[in-house]
């Protein structure tokens, strides 16, 4: 047995929680690498919406999805993944984000902490039993740490009956290297349960 690497890791979580058939989510659509993978679990009876607020992605994404015949499985979407609840009206079986900047482009243009919270709650109020939100946090740019440190005390206070929570990461890798958070939802999660908790925290 190897351990799996990160990246890896995040599509074997995927796999897991996504059947033919679901509405997927990527949130982050960046050069569409994911959005192309979900495209794959989904099937041709399935649908994936990928976000990004750059049109670069997005044109980078359509791209990709069209050299690989797929694109009609996909929905892409100008505007921030914390408003997923305006586009998307189906349960969701998982979904992804890559947080930190698009590789290639402007770095100053990154996700944050308060959105991708935002949208995190809104994903699992809206996801299926048994499906998971995967985030693959990246932390090594300017604002960083702000967001993986806002993203970990959040998800830390997710009701453990509702949501369960992993972290999987390598201890010994130098130079900030990404890990991922995963969360389950196992059992119903409504925005209710989220003010409850906030009410508790404060």
């Amino acid at each position: 047995m190897k351990l799996e690497r990160v990246l890896d890791y995040a599509k074997t979580l995927l796999r897991k929680s996504i059947d033919f058939g679901d509405v997927a989510i990527d949130a982050t659509a960046g050069n569409g690498h994911d959005t192309l993978y979900l495209t794959e679990l989904v099937g041709d009876t399935g649908h994936v919406f990928a976000f990004d607020v750059q049109q670069q992605a997005l044109d980078a994404t359509a791209t990709r999805l069209k050299e690989h015949a797929v694109f009609e499985r996909t929905t892409l979407i100008l505007d921030g993944h914390e408003q997923v609840a305006n586009y998307v009206d189906e349960p969701i079986g998982g979904a992804i984000f890559n947080l930190g900047y698009l590789p290639g482009a402007d770095h100053t243009v990154t996700t944050h902490g308060n959105t991708t919270i935002q949208a995190i709650d809104n994903m699992l109020d809206m996801m299926k039993l048994g499906g998971i939100v995967v985030l693959v946090v990246y932390h090594g740019h300017e604002g960083g740490k702000e967001e993986r440190n806002a993203v970990l005390n959040y998800v830390e206070t997710l009701p453990q009956k509702q949501v369960h929570v992993l972290r999987y990461d390598f201890l010994n890798q130098k130079n900030d290297p990404p890990f991922i958070i995963a969360l389950e939802k196992v059992k119903p999660y409504t925005l209710s349960v989220l003010a409850e908790k906030q009410a508790v925290v404060q």
